[in-house]
């Protein structure tokens, strides 16, 4: 990945890529770059189907392949100056690569946590998956410049889901952290959409997990956010989530008593499509099973 000129991932010289080493979960990696000229095309339906099979090629079963490193810089080109219905999409095509297989879990322990178990081989290409996470992070990290412009969706038609899906892709960077952070809180205090609200407050706390030293003042950020009754609602419930991962503790009473108030579960299907949220549960109950996860895991043995 380190060995890709910039010049070629802008020129799209998908030639000058070893696709050929690589294969994808059904096929061998030289099929990769045909999709991408396709996603990239003015022919929205074919556009369209060469998205769902590079999902389907590259993401399996919540899994990630190798091959798939190598197409995240040029899926963050498409995403930037192609078709603008299918940026969403994209963008989270490229999140979900960098990111182990998370479906199902809620935890306080695995709501944000990126890395992949050490012992997790693809395979396919006998590869570590966290070599190919890394790789897919490395190449969200270098080419902050397309990203960090999105999280205003600049487009003619501004669409939350393109902020929300941006902020999920941010979080993965493996550097600058002060520059992605500061960018996530400035366009929070901005923000009036609550999935996207959401998205943004997980991204911070996410990025302040995996860069500790330097996000030791989160907790107390996120905790500020929570117990705030003068912020909205989505507000707090994020914040609370953020909160939850980031330490140990056991939650506060008032925390609980935040998480588990009826008025609460309105926003169960509001904050679904938040992309942390949305594979926990596909049916539509992510942030239920999230909270009920988080807060079980706090009660004594013999009142779970």
């Amino acid at each position: 990945m380190s060995a890709i000129p910039r010049e070629v991932r802008d020129g799209f010289r998908y030639d000058e890529v070893p696709w050929q080493r690589f294969r994808h979960f059904y096929g061998p990696g030289e099929e990769i770059p045909g999709l991408l000229v396709t996603l990239a095309s003015a022919d929205v339906e074919a556009a369209d189907g060469a998205l769902r099979q590079l999902w389907t090629s590259l993401h399996h079963q919540g899994g990630t392949i190798a091959v798939g490193a190598l197409a995240v810089p040029f899926l963050l080109r498409i995403a930037a100056t192609a078709r603008p219905e299918l940026r969403a999409q994209t963008l989270r095509l490229v999140a979900e690569v960098g990111r182990r297989q998370h479906m199902g879990d809620g935890s306080r322990e695995g709501l944000l946590q990126v890395a992949e178990e050490p012992m997790m081989i693809d395979g396919s290409t006998m590869c570590p998956v966290n070599w190919t996470i890394q790789a897919a992070r490395q190449a969200v990290t270098d080419d902050l410049h397309l990203l960090l412009p999105l999280l205003s969706d600049p487009a003619p038609d501004p669409d939350p889901e393109v902020r929300s899906v941006t902020a999920y892709v941010l979080a993965a960077a493996t550097g600058e952290y002060s520059r992605v952070s500061s960018a996530l809180r400035t366009r929070l205090a901005e923000e009036d959409d609550a999935v996207v609200r959401v998205s943004l407050i997980l991204a911070i706390a996410q990025l302040a997990r995996e860069h500790e030293h330097q996000g030791e003042h989160a907790p107390k950020w996120a905790r500020g956010l929570w117990s705030d009754s003068g912020r909205p609602p989505e507000v707090r419930i994020g914040a609370g989530l953020a909160w939850l991962c980031l330490v140990t503790d056991p939650a506060p009473d008032e925390l609980r008593a935040l998480l588990t108030d009826p008025d609460t579960r309105q926003y169960d299907g509001l904050l679904q499509p938040v992309p942390w949220l949305t594979w926990i549960d596909p049916t539509g109950v992510g942030l239920r099973s999230c909270v009920d996860e988080m807060l079980r895991a706090n009660l004594p043995e013999n009142s779970a």
